[in-house]
C-alpha cells in the first residue's frame, strides 16, 4: 500500500474544505452520508496513493457538508418559535455601556444538547439587567436565524455570521439564571477596569488584553483601519506569540536559579504554549487567538519532535489542523488574511531576500523591518482591496513605526499588568505606561490616516501586481519574455474596457425597511432616496457609501421622494462626503430642487419626467410621493415612493397614458394600501421591485399584494429575500440580477429559515 505523507494528507483536508467557498447548495444529509460511507471504503481498501489521497479529500468535503447541513437545519427548526434555551454568557460586560444586546452560546435547546452549539445575540430584558459573562440562564426566547442585508462593496454579515456559528439572534420573553457567578474572566475584567477605565486608550488596552473590540470609539477604529494598524490592536498571532515569548523568557529566568539537574529542555517551550493558550482564554477563545494558539502549538510539537521540515510544510500542516477542527473557518476573512500573511511572508523572504548585509548595528536592523514591511503591505494588497475596499498608502510608515512600539513596550506592559493586579499602585502604573505609549503610537498615526485611499471593483486584478511581480523578477522573465510581461500588463490595464459594459443600470440597495436606489450611467449617478437613520448610524452610512465607492462611481444628484425618515435618513452623511450634491424633493426646503408635476430634466441621455406629486407641501406625507419616470428611448422605469391608492387613481385617471413602464419601483414596500388593480394595468411592468426588510414589524410586503403582481404577469422581486436588486439596460435588452440568485448565488447567502415571513 502506497503511503500517504502528513503534507499530502494536509492537500487532501483543504482541498476537500475549499469548496464550501463557493458551492451553490449544500446537499441533502442522506447523499453526504452516502458519500462519506463509500469515500471510508475506498480509502481503506485502495492501494494507489492517489485515489487514498482523493478518498480523503472527499471524506473531508463530506463532513463539511453535513457540519454546513446542521447549521442549515439548527436555523430552520428555530425561526420564529418560542423555545426554552440554557444558555452561557460569553461576552463580558464593561461598565459604563448600556448593552441592549448579548452574545450567548446555545447549549441546550427544548432540554436537549446542542452539538456543536451555536451562537446568539440576545435583547436583554429587565429580568437580565444583572447578567455578565459566564452566567448560565435557563430563557424562553422567540428566535430568528441569521439574516443580512447584502449589498455589493458591502459587509458580508451572513458569512461572517456562519464562519463564527453566530446563527441566530432572539427576543427573550423569560428569563431564570441558572448560575449568577461571573466567570473568572469576567471578574479579572472588573479588576482590571478599577486601575484602567479612566486612562486615555482604556478601550485599546482592554482590546489588548481581553479582545472586547465594543467599547472602542469610531474614531479610534477609523484610524486603525485607515492606516493598516488594526492588526496591532485586535488578539491576533502577534500578540500570541509575545505571550509564548514572555512565557518562555518567565520559564528560562527561574531556571537559571534552579540546580543543574532540575532543568528540563523543554520546559520554556511547553511554558510558551501554556502562555499562549492562557492568553487565548484571556481573549474569549476567538477565532485569530484560536488559530495562532494551535499553529504555535503544532510549531512547538514539531520542535519537540526533531522533525525537519520546511516553513511551507508547517503552513500546510496548520491550515488542514484548522480545518480538521473548524471546517467553517474557510469563510472566515481573518483566517484568510492570517493566512496570505504568513504564507506572503514565507513568499517574499524566500523569493525577494535581502542581499548581503552592507550595513551594520541600528542601520541594518531598519533596514530589515522596512522590508519585512514592504512585502507584507505588497503581497496582502488583494486581501486588503477585497475585503476592505481599499488601501492605506501610508501602510508602511504606520507599521514600521507602531508595530515595535505595541509589540515590544505596549503589549508586555499590559501583559505585565495582570499579575500585578493584586497591588493597586503597581498595576495602575503599569498600565498608566501603557496607555502613554499609546499616546505615543496615535501622535503618528492620526495623521498617516489621509493615506488611505477607496479602491473599487474594476482595479482588483492589480492587486495581484505585487505576487506577480516579485515572481516575474525572481525567474527573469521580464528579460527572457518580454512581450509575455507587456501583455499581462496591457491586459491589467484594459480588462475594465474589455468587459461587458451597459450602457446605464439601476440598482435598488438592500437597506432594509426604506428605500435607496441608484440610477448609473458613465461612472456617475443619481439616488432616489437614502435609507433610514437612527442614533448612531443612518444607511448612507453602512450601504450606500460603501457601493459608491465599490463601484467607483460619483453621485450628482439625490431625489427624495418624501419625507419620512426611511426614505430620507442617509442625506446627511451623503451630502457630507459629496458636498455639491444637487437634491431634488416635493417639499419646502432650502437648497432643494423642486420635483413636481411637469419637471422634465435630461441627464446623460436619459429623460427624467416628474409625473407626481401636483405641488409642494412643507411635509411631504406619502400620497406627496415624488413620481419619477425614467426614459433611454426603448426602456421605461418608474419610481413611485410610497405613493398610496389615493395618489394611484389620480395618476391613472390623469395620466394613464404615461404611467407605461418595463421596471416598476413597488410603491410604499408592498403595502396593502397601494399596488391597486387598475394602477398595475396602466403600468404594466415586465419586472417590479420592492425594497423590504426582513422582521419589519408591519410585515410587508403584503401576501395579497403579492399575488397580485404574480397574477398579473409582473415579475416580482424584493430586497428581503434576494438582497440587492441590479437591472443592467444594454442596447438591445436589459436583464434583472437579483444578489442571492445571480449576482452571489452561493450557500452562505441563502434565505435562512422559512421561506417569507409575511406569507
Amino acid at each position: 500500500m502506497a503511503r500517504m505523507t502528513f503534507s499530502m494528507a494536509s492537500c487532501a483536508v483543504i482541498a476537500g474544505t475549499l469548496p464550501l467557498l463557493w458551492l451553490p447548495q449544500i446537499p441533502s444529509r442522506w447523499a453526504s452520508v452516502t458519500v462519506l460511507m463509500v469515500s471510508m471504503l475506498l480509502l481503506a481498501t485502495c492501494r494507489a496513493r492517489i485515489a487514498r489521497v482523493l478518498s480523503l479529500s472527499v471524506i473531508c468535503l463530506a463532513l463539511a457538508l453535513l457540519d454546513a447541513h446542521s447549521m442549515l437545519t439548527t436555523m430552520a427548526d428555530i425561526d420564529g418559535k418560542a423555545l426554552s434555551a440554557e444558555v452561557k454568557i460569553v461576552e463580558m460586560r464593561i461598565s459604563g455601556h448600556q448593552d441592549q444586546q448579548i452574545l450567548v452560546q446555545v447549549e441546550k435547546l427544548r432540554g436537549r444538547w446542542v452539538f456543536p452549539a451555536f451562537y446568539a445575540t440576545l435583547t436583554v430584558p429587565s429580568a437580565m439587567e444583572a447578567w455578565c459573562g459566564g452566567q448560565r440562564w435557563l430563557i424562553r426566547a422567540r428566535f430568528r436565524p441569521l439574516h443580512s442585508r447584502l449589498n455589493q462593496g458591502g459587509f458580508d454579515r451572513q458569512r461572517w455570521g456562519i464562519a463564527k456559528r453566530q446563527l441566530a439572534s432572539a427576543r427573550v420573553l423569560r428569563a431564570t439564571p441558572i448560575t449568577l457567578a461571573c466567570g473568572a474572566r469576567q471578574r479579572l475584567l472588573t479588576q482590571v477596569e478599577q486601575h484602567a477605565s479612566a486612562l486615555r486608550w482604556h478601550a485599546i488596552l482592554l482590546a489588548l488584553v481581553f479582545g472586547v473590540m465594543k467599547s472602542l470609539t469610531s474614531e479610534a477604529s477609523a484610524v486603525l483601519q485607515q492606516t493598516g494598524t488594526m492588526h496591532l490592536m485586535v488578539i491576533s498571532g502577534l500578540h500570541i506569540v509575545l505571550a509564548a515569548m514572555f512565557g518562555w523568557g518567565l520559564m528560562r529566568a527561574v531556571q537559571r536559579l534552579l540546580p543543574l539537574r532540575w532543568i528540563v529542555p523543554q520546559l520554556p517551550l511547553l511554558a510558551g504554549v501554556l502562555f499562549a493558550w492562557s492568553y487565548a482564554w484571556l481573549a474569549g477563545e476567538n477565532p485569530p487567538a484560536i488559530r495562532a494558539a494551535l499553529a504555535f502549538s503544532l510549531w512547538t510539537l514539531i520542535r519537540l519532535w526533531g522533525v525537519t521540515c520546511t516553513s511551507w510544510q508547517v503552513w500546510l500542516w496548520c491550515i488542514a489542523l484548522l480545518f480538521l477542527g473548524e471546517p467553517m473557518m474557510v469563510l472566515s476573512n481573518s483566517f484568510w488574511l492570517s493566512c496570505v500573511a504568513v504564507a506572503g511572508l514565507i513568499f517574499w523572504f524566500q523569493w525577494a531576500p535581502l542581499p548581503y548585509p552592507f550595513c551594520q548595528g541600528w542601520r541594518w536592523a531598519l533596514l530589515r523591518v522596512a522590508h519585512l514591511q514592504c512585502g507584507i503591505t505588497l503581497l496582502l494588497l488583494p486581501l486588503q482591496w477585497g475585503i476592505f475596499k481599499g488601501i492605506s498608502l501610508t501602510s508602511l510608515p504606520a507599521n514600521i513605526w507602531a508595530v515595535p512600539l505595541v509589540s515590544f513596550i505596549t503589549t508586555p506592559l499590559v501583559l505585565l499588568a495582570l499579575p500585578l493586579a493584586s497591588f493597586p499602585m503597581l498595576s495602575y502604573s503599569t498600565w498608566w505606561l501603557a496607555d502613554r505609549s499609546l499616546d505615543v503610537v496615535f501622535l503618528v498615526l492620526k495623521p498617516l490616516q489621509r493615506g488611505w485611499i477607496a479602491i473599487d471593483e474594476h482595479y482588483l486584478a492589480w492587486s495581484l501586481m505585487g505576487w506577480c511581480g516579485v515572481i516575474i523578477w525572481r525567474f527573469g522573465w521580464w528579460r527572457l519574455y518580454p512581450a509575455s510581461v507587456a501583455g499581462l500588463v496591457l491586459y491589467l490595464v484594459l480588462q475594465r474596457a474589455a468587459a461587458p459594459q451597459a450602457e446605464w443600470r439601476l440598482d435598488m440597495l438592500d437597506v432594509g425597511h426604506g428605500l435607496a436606489m441608484v440610477i448609473e450611467r458613465e461612472g456617475h449617478a443619481i439616488l432616489f432616496d437614502t435609507g433610514s437613520q437612527w442614533p448612531g448610524g443612518d444607511m448612507a452610512q453602512y450601504e450606500i457609501l460603501p457601493y459608491l465607492r465599490w463601484r467607483g462611481i460619483t453621485p450628482e444628484s439625490v431625489i427624495l421622494s418624501h419625507s419620512h425618515q426611511d426614505h430620507i435618513g442617509g442625506l446627511g452623511s451623503l451630502l457630507q462626503a459629496y458636498p455639491g450634491l444637487t437634491v431634488y424633493s416635493p417639499f419646502t426646503q432650502p437648497g432643494h430642487r423642486a420635483c413636481i408635476q411637469g419637471e422634465t430634466w435630461q441627464w446623460r441621455r436619459l429623460r427624467f419626467t416628474v409625473l407626481w406629486p401636483p405641488k409642494r407641501v412643507a411635509y411631504a406625507g406619502n400620497d406627496d410621493s415624488c413620481v419619477v419616470r425614467i426614459d433611454d428611448g426603448r426602456h421605461r422605469v418608474l419610481l413611485t415612493g410610497d405613493i398610496e391608492m389615493k395618489a394611484e387613481r389620480r395618476l391613472e385617471s390623469a395620466m394613464r397614458d404615461e404611467l407605461a413602464a418595463d421596471l416598476l419601483q413597488i410603491p410604499h414596500h408592498g403595502s396593502k394600501t397601494s399596488s391597486s388593480a387598475p394602477f398595475l394595468r396602466a403600468v404594466n411592468p415586465q419586472y417590479a421591485l420592492a425594497s423590504t426588510g426582513r422582521y419589519n414589524p408591519w410585515r410587508l410586503p403584503s401576501a395579497a399584494v403579492i399575488a397580485r403582481y404574480r397574477k398579473g404577469g409582473h415579475h416580482w422581486v424584493d430586497t428581503a429575500q434576494s438582497g440587492q436588486v441590479s437591472v443592467r439596460f444594454f442596447n438591445e435588452h436589459w436583464q434583472v440580477l437579483p444578489y442571492r440568485e445571480r449576482l452571489s448565488p452561493f450557500w452562505y447567502h441563502q434565505w435562512f429559515g422559512v421561506k417569507r415571513d409575511s406569507e
